[in-house]
């Protein structure tokens, strides 16, 4: 069974079919989120936006529709572990949006209200990417090329997808967000606290 082998062996990475016997690809996604976050592609003919966000949303970290190329597979495979590699520490390990919000750059956490809340590898770069452009829209094929890679320029509903992750997470209220707004038919922004921070100490 999949989930034990990778109990067991520990792989790098999962390529995962969604049209398996016994279990389904989903319910082993799940049960492989339970003890491992190893990244995990998933393999499927089903092209169905609501099957890819469901993958996603189990912790699935892409999702490759069949048919597909060798060579857009091992691109696929080659663009997540770049994503998922360990951002080295920095001096300015704390970024403090305000009283609210701060990112932990050592430990890709943000900082919610005083509490600490974990970020999967690729929301940490999509906010990290936002915050270092704050007061800039920046439009969705740039952040698709910087978080995801070149390969995923065109899937804006990663992008949507990932901003609603980070939203739960970041905002006091997700369904009207303060800190990471969109500027419809453009892109995302993230608000300028530097701006604020200089008014407040000039």
């Amino acid at each position: 069974m999949a989930v034990n082998q990778v109990r067991e062996k520990m792989p790098d990475m999962v390529l995962l079919d969604v049209m398996m016997p016994e279990m389904d690809g989903f319910e082993t996604l799940r049960m492989i989120r339970e003890l491992s976050s190893v990244p995990v592609i998933m393999l499927t003919v089903r092209s169905s936006e609501d099957d890819r966000v469901r993958g996603l949303d189990l912790g699935a970290d892409d999702y490759v529709t069949k048919p597909f190329s060798p060579r857009e597979l091992v691109s696929r495979v080659r663009a997540v572990l770049r994503r998922l590699q360990i951002v080295s520490p920095t001096e300015a390990a704390l970024i403090k949006i305000d009283d609210y919000l701060s990112l932990d750059t050592n430990t890709a956490e943000a900082i919610v209200g005083g509490e600490r809340v974990k970020l999967r590898p690729t929301e940490f770069r999509l906010l990290r990417h936002l915050i270092e452009n704050a007061g800039w829209t920046v439009p969705h094929s740039t952040l698709l090329s910087r978080v995801w890679g070149y390969e995923y320029k065109d899937e804006i509903s990663y992008l949507r997808l990932y901003v609603n992750y980070l939203r739960k997470k970041i905002e006091p209220d997700p369904a009207h967000p303060r800190y990471l707004l969109t500027e419809r038919g453009m892109g995302y922004r993230f608000v300028n606290f530097r701006e604020k921070a200089t008014r407040d100490t000039g």
